[in-house]
């Protein structure tokens, strides 16, 4: 049996219901007590920050947001990563979403909320005969204690993905299965959006787009990937399935089990195979990059362009590939950002995100900072440039690289001589000294006096949010 989305009432608290009614009003206090903190997202929208419960987020409560009741967030994950990456999300990105779900490959209470076996009814020939099942059947037999070493192992995400590490091998076989779990939480939702673990979302941007489309059309919302002739919405960036065509989905399942069975063994990626049967049932992608992203603010590039979209003037919707630091360094940010005196149709644009988020960052040099230059500067000399030596003496001379090259936007400086500079803007992230057995540093600049124009340049382009619509 699956467990509910959100447990309001203990076995034991149900029992004390039945056979001791003159302790109601007892039992009332303590259940509401229960209902405040396990489903506090739910009473924050009418309670003063002081008064709510704050996970551990003191100060940032949640302003009401018409449209959300309309919403069933389903996050994502698996046993290798729930412990890890979801209690962020309880404490800040779900804190204020009425209806969630939180699937897995295994079933277990994680900071109080449990988590959904969404392959529990994958069929027995397919969890026996199936290499991916492996982890899952090892787990469903001894719990955490079936898990090895091997299987928190090798997480490079290679062109193919995390293809050695097997949680996320098993991941594929999710996807599917999740649209009827979702539909059984709450089959009267509008909206269906699926996250991952290391997704970020912008709850009032997501529910000022959804409200300007039509929820009884089948609509499939997603940033845009292809694989062979598949094009899909990419799972790490989230996506949005309307509730009709949630039901096409499964009512093709239901009658497709074996083919989509076989469909899934022979992909690498969920979200393609998603993807095609959405495709397959006549509900197409609305390719809806660069509102959807599939990298991290500190990584993006806010001027960049793509498929006749320029980033800078859209709505910020999502960010991908988030650890649990960035999770909570973005959730501050969102939450004074949307803070209560702002007026309610405020939209955060891509460029409100670099101006305040990224600007302030990239100022003046900073050491011990990667701000993910890529292009090796060579170094000049008499005459020309030696083309043999990418290897400078010192930070200034890598700047006066960058300087000379009239495009160059960024430059860094690595101890062990290399310079990298860039024409794109990116914060960057933090670097230790002790990251690895290098003994190199990094350090960091940025060309403000030609960022500054560029950024006023772009400005003067936005007189309104730039939605994607279908």
């Amino acid at each position: 049996m699956l467990l509910p989305v959100r447990s309001l009432y203990s076995r034991g608290r149900c029992w004390i219901l039945l056979v001791a009614p003159f302790l109601s009003l007892v039992v009332l206090h303590l259940l509401l007590r229960s209902y405040t903190r396990v489903n506090s997202t739910l009473l924050k929208d009418f309670l003063p920050d002081d008064s709510s419960t704050d996970n551990g987020t003191a100060g940032h409560g949640c302003r009401p947001l018409p449209g959300m009741e309309d919403v069933l967030v389903v996050l994502k994950t698996g046993v290798t990563e729930a412990l890890d990456k979801v209690p962020v999300h309880l404490q800040t990105t779900l804190r204020c979403v009425p209806h969630y779900v939180v699937i897995s490959d295994f079933e277990e209470k994680v900071s109080g909320v449990w988590t959904r076996d969404v392959l529990r009814n994958v069929t027995h020939d397919v969890k026996q005969t199936v290499p991916e099942f492996d982890i899952y059947n090892r787990v469903q037999k001894s719990g955490r204690g079936g898990l090895s070493q091997a299987d928190f192992g090798d997480d490079y995400n290679g062109p193919f993905g995390r293809i050695n590490n097997p949680g996320w091998r098993l991941d594929k076989w999710k996807f599917l299965p999740m649209i009827d779990v979702a539909l059984a939480v709450h089959p009267t939702a509008k909206w269906y959006v699926f996250m991952e673990a290391d997704t970020y979302l912008m709850w009032p941007n997501l529910i000022a787009w959804l409200s300007q489309l039509d929820a009884s059309r089948p609509l499939y919302l997603g940033c845009q990937m292809q694989i062979g002739e598949v094009i899909f919405g990419h799972g790490g960036s989230g996506f949005v399935i309307s509730n009709p065509a949630m039901r096409k989905v499964s009512k093709y399942r239901a009658s497709h089990m074996k083919e989509l069975d076989q469909l899934t063994a022979s992909q690498w990626a969920g979200d393609c195979v998603l993807g095609k049967v959405l495709a397959d049932v006549g509900v197409p992608l609305t390719w809806s990059w660069p509102m959807l992203q599939g990298s991290r603010p500190w990584d993006l590039d806010h001027f960049g362009e793509g498929y006749n979209k320029k980033t800078w003037c859209h709505p910020v919707i999502s960010y991908h590939h988030m650890t649990p630091a960035d999770i909570e360094e973005l959730w501050r940010f969102d939450q004074e950002w949307f803070q209560m005196d702002k007026p309610k149709t405020k939209i955060l644009l891509h460029n409100d995100v670099f101006r305040e988020l990224i600007l302030p960052n990239i100022l003046t040099p900073r050491a011990d900072w990667d701000n993910l230059s890529e292009d090796p500067a060579t170094a000049t000399v008499e005459g020309g440039s030696d083309s043999n030596s990418n290897h400078l003496s010192s930070f200034d001379d890598c700047e006066k690289q960058c300087h000379n090259d009239a495009k160059c936007l960024q430059y860094a400086f690595h101890s062990d001589g290399r310079c990298l500079t860039s024409k794109v803007v990116k914060r960057g992230v933090r670097v230790s000294k002790n990251a690895s057995s290098s003994t190199s540093t990094v350090r960091s600049g940025w060309m403000t006096d030609r960022i500054l124009p560029l950024a006023e340049k772009l400005d003067a382009a936005c007189s309104k949010p730039d939605w994607v619509f279908p």
